[in-house]
């Protein structure tokens, strides 16, 4: 008989017995078998479970009495992470798992997503949690991890969880049977930010690259995407950063929605990736509905996105503080670094057609970064939009001179 798929299920027991068990059948009755991580510390829990509470302490360097002794719930979840976190990966290089599913509220989704995140992409990822209904991005960071919001508090079995927890079972299930592990492509990885308002010179940049022999991930710059795109980097063998949608770094500048934080493109620079950079999407700030973005930025041009979401124009000041900021990463780093500026407009919003434009501007951060780069970094500019096939195709042929020795890539 073929072995069944195995799923690891995160619940603790102490408090989630009831849950544990309904779900576990389900899983069971659905083809596959199951591993169960208990993280429990209040209570004594059902020895027979995969892994135990006394073995995630252990692998944490503790007794499971020395971790209760600790008496401070975020103390005692930190060693109980360590030790869930090495049981998981131990579980895996032993019987490989084709998919994890966790139940909880906030400190089991904090444990559950953090062992999640130690799993490569691909391998399904399902978390059930009173946190879904809109604070997530502390959970799923940048990785493909599923929220189920079972609407109730998780706190026994009614005709909602019921329903909630039976779907996301079947759905590890279904998802853990079709699971095969990612084939790693063999073509050069470059990763290259985006938003809509850039999509013509982006989308002409992919498909150039990929009829070149290339792989290309395009991340939505709108926080989570660049935060994305940078863990990506750490993690895998990228050819090349196309790093060509800035809003990111502007919102961190001036409190905008999308910020990404002072990180934000430095993984890149740090491993000696080569990068080009354009200042694509540098002509906004994102802020919320209309009204916040006018209390927020006063006296500003503003363009109303949708209900939730509008572009506020950014002037010389804002640019100038952005090549500014650029340039302080830009110093730092270790590997080759371009520069390409379009002098007729940042974004669709900054053009002829959009409701930002503003030509007297796209100069201004030409000149301001020139200023603030190290003399090894070229500043390449075009009279043209960045939306132009002209701007693409000059990105596209510097990363082909960039990456020409890439395995897969064609000649």
């Amino acid at each position: 008989m073929k072995n069944r798929p195995k799923v690891l299920m995160i619940v603790t027991l102490d408090t989630k017995a009831v849950e544990a068990s309904f779900i576990r059948n389900i899983l069971e009755s659905e083809g596959v078998d199951v591993i169960h991580l208990d993280a429990s510390i209040r209570e004594s829990t059902d020895s027979s479970v995969e892994i135990s509470p006394e073995e995630i302490a252990a692998a944490a360097g503790k007794t499971l009495q020395e971790v209760r002794d600790l008496g401070h719930e975020g103390k005692c979840q930190a060693v109980m992470i360590e030790g869930a976190v090495k049981c998981a990966l131990e579980a895996h290089k032993n019987t490989p798992i084709s998919g994890i599913i966790g139940v909880g509220g906030s400190m089991g989704t904090a444990l559950a997503t953090v062992v999640m995140q130690t799993f490569a992409y691909g391998i399904p990822k399902v978390m059930v949690s009173t946190m879904a209904s809109g604070f997530t991005r502390p959970f799923v960071g940048a990785k493909d991890i599923i929220m189920f919001n079972p609407v109730c508090d998780i706190a026994g079995l009614n005709s909602i969880t019921r329903d909630v927890f039976s779907n996301a079972a079947i759905a590890t299930a279904a998802m853990a049977k079709a699971f095969t592990p990612v084939r790693v492509e063999p073509k050069p990885l470059i990763a290259m930010g985006t938003l809509s308002t850039i999509d013509s010179c982006t989308v002409r940049v992919r498909k150039s690259l990929e009829a070149q022999g290339y792989e290309v991930m395009v991340f939505h710059t709108l926080g989570t995407g660049g935060f994305a795109l940078d863990q990506i980097v750490q993690e895998r063998d990228v050819a090349a950063v196309v790093d060509v949608s800035l809003v990111e770094h502007n919102d961190f500048l001036n409190n905008g929605l999308c910020s990404d934080g002072p990180e934000r493109s430095k993984a890149a620079l740090a491993k000696g990736i080569p990068v080009v950079f354009a200042p694509g999407n540098a002509d906004f700030m994102v802020s919320g509905p209309i009204d916040m973005a006018k209390a927020q930025f006063p006296g500003k041009r503003y363009h109303m996105h949708n209900h939730a979401l509008t572009a506020v124009r950014t002037e010389a000041d804002e640019l100038a503080s952005l090549a500014k900021h650029l340039g302080g990463l830009i110093k730092e780093a270790k590997g080759p670094v371009s520069f390409y500026v379009p002098l007729k407009g940042f974004s669709h919003h900054d053009s002829p057609e959009g409701h930002l434009h503003d030509p007297a501007l796209c100069p201004v951060f030409a000149t301001a970064i020139k200023l603030e780069l190290p003399a090894n970094v070229p500043v390449h500019e075009f009279d043209c939009h960045i939306n132009d096939a002209q701007f693409a195709d000059a990105i596209v042929a510097q990363v082909l001179l960039y990456t020409k020795g890439s395995t897969g890539a064609a000649a």
